[in-house]
């Protein structure tokens, strides 16, 4: 072979490895830009989004908060960032270690529920130490040892107040002894039922009205379990129960369940307060006579944009309360989220 055929062909390989190579480089930058690889060099989410938000609320087990996390992840998803949702499971301790492993991940902003409003304040200041923007959302917290930059939650106290007229229009004419459910280490809760006491008494305030009987307030605790427990005990004191107010729909429901097994599910109505898909279905069944209903899925979007505008500069709000409203059977029957 002469020299020149010689060096024609060792161009044409070199350039072929050159072409090779490009093709490589460029197809593996394509791979990695359009989606993140599984291998264990494959570099994190976080590395590729605008941050990470971290959550931790009072308890997943309760459908509500599922879906203000749900809310939350979905919104945040849309400007770039992540959002890690953890459970507190009604335990401030483990709460505080998650806000503590938050600060860690080196979150850019943090939300919670508290499970204790008052105990969680060093947790929080930990966060404000750190540069950690804190929001609260359904629960505030009542402290001010650390700052909280905005709290979005239902108008529990309107809420509660509906929870009463509801009560006025059921008992108003006939008078009755009622049971409350409570869950007092909640001041969303708190709000609730001086929203439903203020009304009960502006009825007895009245000249002539049949009166309307608290006989007892119980820490049903927000659980379905504790609700069954406390209206269980309730019914055996007071066998002349008319009704009972619960604070949120799984300690109405566990209310209902103590009543069916005592038979007196016909002698004893049922208000509640959340609007969660259970006790929606609870309405339209009618073992619930109706619910103060709230929006979660608009507190978790309204918390991500407060976020949002703190992280550009701008003024938020305290507080944003968000209105309840009353929701019987005949709303249930026209929702389309029940057909």
């Amino acid at each position: 072979m002469s020299t020149d055929i010689q060096t024609r062909v060792a161009v044409v390989l070199i350039s072929g490895l050159l072409v090779s190579g490009c093709a490589d480089n460029s197809q593996n930058s394509n791979s990695t830009s359009s989606a993140p690889t599984t291998s264990d060099s494959a570099a994190p989410a976080t590395e590729v989004s605008r941050g990470l938000i971290g959550y931790t609320t009072m308890s997943l087990t309760n459908p509500f908060f599922k879906v203000i996390g749900d809310s939350m992840t979905e919104e945040a998803a849309k400007h770039g960032y992540e959002v890690i949702v953890v459970s507190g499971d009604d335990d401030v301790n483990k709460q505080s270690n998650q806000i503590d492993d938050f600060i860690v991940k080196g979150v850019s902003a943090i939300v919670l529920t508290p499970c204790d409003p008052r105990s969680i304040g060093q947790a929080i200041k930990k966060a404000n130490d750190k540069g950690i923007p804190v929001f609260t959302n359904d629960t505030g917290y009542d402290g001010d040892e650390g700052l909280v930059e905005c709290h979005v939650a239902t108008d529990n106290l309107q809420g509660g107040r509906l929870a009463g007229e509801a009560m006025v229009k059921l008992l108003g004419e006939s008078g009755g002894t009622v049971l409350v459910v409570h869950k007092p280490d909640a001041s969303s809760c708190l709000l609730r039922v001086q929203g439903f006491t203020e009304l009960v008494n502006a009825h007895n305030a009245k000249d002539g009205s049949a009166k309307i009987e608290v006989v007892a307030t119980l820490d049903g605790k927000g659980s379905r379990e504790a609700g069954y427990a406390v209206a269980k005990d309730a019914i055996v004191a007071n066998p002349n129960l008319s009704a009972i107010f619960a604070i949120n729909d799984p300690s109405a429901l566990g209310a209902r369940s103590a009543l069916e097994e005592a038979g007196k599910q016909d002698q004893v109505t049922i208000i509640g307060f959340d609007g969660e898909r259970a006790g929606k279905e609870a309405i339209l069944k009618g073992t619930i006579l109706c619910d103060p209903i709230q929006f979660p899925d608009q507190m978790g979007k309204t918390t991500i944009e407060m976020i949002l505008k703190y992280f550009d500069g701008e003024d938020v709000p305290k507080e944003i309360l968000i209105p309840s409203k009353l929701y019987y059977k005949e709303d249930a029957e026209k929702d389309p989220a029940l057909q």
